[in-house]
């Protein structure tokens, strides 16, 4: 099947590519569903927020919980669940009425209503569901509505000298990390969750001595590239969710990988986009209050304190001998 065209709806995916005769990059044709809670959504929501598409790209944000009798949900208006936003552009109350509202399922649809979905105005259909794929649009498919020059339409997320470097490292991170944590988080049984555990802090410690090596600021050295969005979005729900509610709790990032720990911190606190997506209460909500089978009473933990540690002198330091300042 070609690249642009979708893959069978009801298995759940869409496959569109932004960029393709069928989905051109044009200035507000497209919108996001997204929510902050989910790591997955937050890789295209980072990718946005990098690259400068807000003006061209137009979002809306379900609420963080409750994800029963009918799924992903939206306000009733955006007091009621602060940081969440109602339907733009059809009013709806689930997530789900986007799905059916897309051809050809409509109301046949049987799959999951999963974020993010990329939705295209004018054909008024699902492009894409898939957050790797969407990440990789992104980047490059709006270039020519940036300015030239700008440091929005230089950065290159996937670049081709790189692909080989990323590709290599992506072949873990995903399935060990990204995926990792929440096959040890749903284990079924006690060997599938050890294992699972063990793998994930094998992959932290690759990626803790990759940082220790060459002391600097991004996976790959000095590019920021998508293994950076991608590992972040795991990395700062670690010690506020997964430490917890997914039982890895061998180590915490703030006390036991310190390279991992300065590069979370210097992506939020010092790279524009990585904090503005970043809604702890949101995070914390969405995990604890929606996965009623690990947490039934729906309890939010008031810890870790606080969310993530400060940016500190030393941390400065440290920023400024790599050039960054």
């Amino acid at each position: 099947m070609p690249p642009h065209q979708s893959t069978t709806p009801n298995a759940g995916s869409w496959r569109g590519v932004v960029g393709s005769p069928e989905f051109p990059a044009e200035p507000d044709r497209y919108h996001l569903y997204v929510s902050l809670f989910c790591p997955f959504a937050a890789r295209v929501m980072l990718a946005r927020e990098l690259k400068g598409l807000q003006p061209f790209i137009s979002m809306d944000i379900v609420k963080a919980f409750p994800k029963f009798d009918g799924g992903w949900r939206f306000p009733k208006d955006e007091s009621e669940y602060p940081g969440s936003t109602i339907d733009h552009l059809y009013h709806y109350s689930f997530l789900h009425e986007i799905y059916f509202k897309s051809p050809p399922t409509y109301d046949k649809y049987e799959g999951k209503y999963t974020v993010p979905v990329l939705w295209d105005k004018k054909t008024k259909q699902i492009v894409n569901n898939e957050s790797a794929d969407i990440l990789r649009h992104l980047s490059t498919a709006f270039n020519h509505l940036l300015p030239e020059g700008s440091s929005q339409r230089a950065l290159d997320l996937y670049p081709s000298d790189l692909h080989m470097e990323i590709d290599s490292i992506n072949a873990y991170l995903v399935p060990d990390f990204n995926a990792g944590v929440y096959k040890a988080g749903f284990a079924s049984n006690q060997e599938s969750y050890s294992s699972a555990s063990i793998t994930v802090f094998k992959t932290m410690d690759k990626l803790e001595a990759i940082l220790s090596k060459h002391n600097q600021p991004f996976l790959l050295a000095k590019h920021l590239t998508e293994l950076d969005i991608k590992t972040y979005a795991t990395l700062i729900r670690f010690d506020t969710v997964y430490h917890q509610l997914f039982k890895l709790n061998s180590k915490m990032i703030r006390h036991d990988y310190p390279c991992l720990e300065r590069y979370m911190k210097n992506l939020y606190y010092n790279i524009k986009g990585f904090r503005e997506v970043t809604n702890f209460t949101h995070i914390k909500d969405g995990y604890n209050k929606s996965l009623t089978d690990l947490n039934p009473k729906a309890i939010v933990p008031d810890g870790p304190k606080p969310d993530i540690m400060a940016w500190s002198e030393e941390d400065e330091k440290w920023r400024e001998s790599c050039s960054l300042s």
